[in-house]
C-alpha cells in the first residue's frame, strides 16, 4: 500500500471537503461541530493517559470509537450524500452510557453542594472533556437549526457530559477522598 500525502493542498483557500467530496469553507458549522468532537476525542486520550482502572478506559477507549462515528455522522451533508449506518447512533448504546453513568455515580456520595473542577490531575482532566463535551453539544444543536441531526446523536452527546461529571467525582473520591465544595462566600 502507497504511503498517503498528510498534505494535499486542497484546503489552502479555506475550504475542506465533507464527506462525499462537497467543498465547505473551515468555520462552517459542521466543521466546527466535528472538529469539536475531535478535540473532546483527543483530550480523552490525554484523560486515559492517567491512572485510571481498566474497567474506565476500557469505556473511554469504546466512547473514543464511538465519537471517531459520530464526527462521520456530523461531516456528512444527508441532504446530497447517504448517510453510512455506521455512522449512527444506536438506541443500545445510549443505554450502555446511562448504565456506565449509574455505575459511576453509585462509587460517589451524594452531592450536597457545588463542586469546583479538580483536586487530581485526573479529575480535572475529566472536567476539562465534560466542558469540551458541552461545547460540542452547543454546536451540535447550532448545527441542527440548519440540518438534519438525528436525536439520538443530541442524547449521546449530552450523556457523555454527564459521564465526564460522575467520572471526575468517583475519580476525586478515589484519590483524594473528597471534592472541593463551592465556597459561595469568596470574593
Amino acid at each position: 500500500m502507497a504511503k498517503s500525502m498528510i498534505y494535499t493542498r486542497t484546503g489552502d483557500k479555506g475550504t475542506t471537503s465533507l464527506v462525499g467530496g462537497e467543498r465547505v469553507p473551515k468555520y462552517h458549522q459542521r466543521i466546527e461541530s466535528y472538529g469539536t468532537i475531535d478535540e473532546l476525542n483527543s483530550f480523552i486520550g490525554l484523560l486515559m493517559s492517567e491512572d485510571l482502572p481498566a474497567e474506565d478506559q476500557d469505556f473511554l477507549r469504546g466512547v473514543q470509537h464511538k465519537l471517531f462515528t459520530i464526527g462521520s455522522y456530523l461531516a456528512t451533508n444527508q441532504e446530497s450524500t447517504e448517510l453510512h449506518i455506521e455512522s449512527r447512533v444506536m438506541p443500545e448504546t445510549i443505554e450502555r452510557m446511562e448504565k456506565e453513568i449509574d455505575r459511576l455515580d453509585a462509587l460517589a456520595p451524594p452531592m450536597k453542594a457545588f463542586i469546583l473542577p479538580g483536586g487530581s490531575r485526573t479529575t480535572s482532566l475529566a472536567h476539562v472533556c465534560r466542558t469540551v463535551c458541552r461545547r460540542a453539544e452547543r454546536l451540535i444543536l447550532r448545527l441542527s437549526e440548519e440540518a438534519l441531526v438525528e436525536e439520538p446523536v443530541m442524547r449521546y452527546i449530552n450523556r457523555l457530559s454527564d459521564y465526564f461529571f460522575v467520572l471526575a467525582r468517583k475519580e476525586v473520591w478515589r484519590t483524594t477522598g473528597g471534592e472541593i465544595i463551592w465556597d459561595k462566600s469568596c470574593d
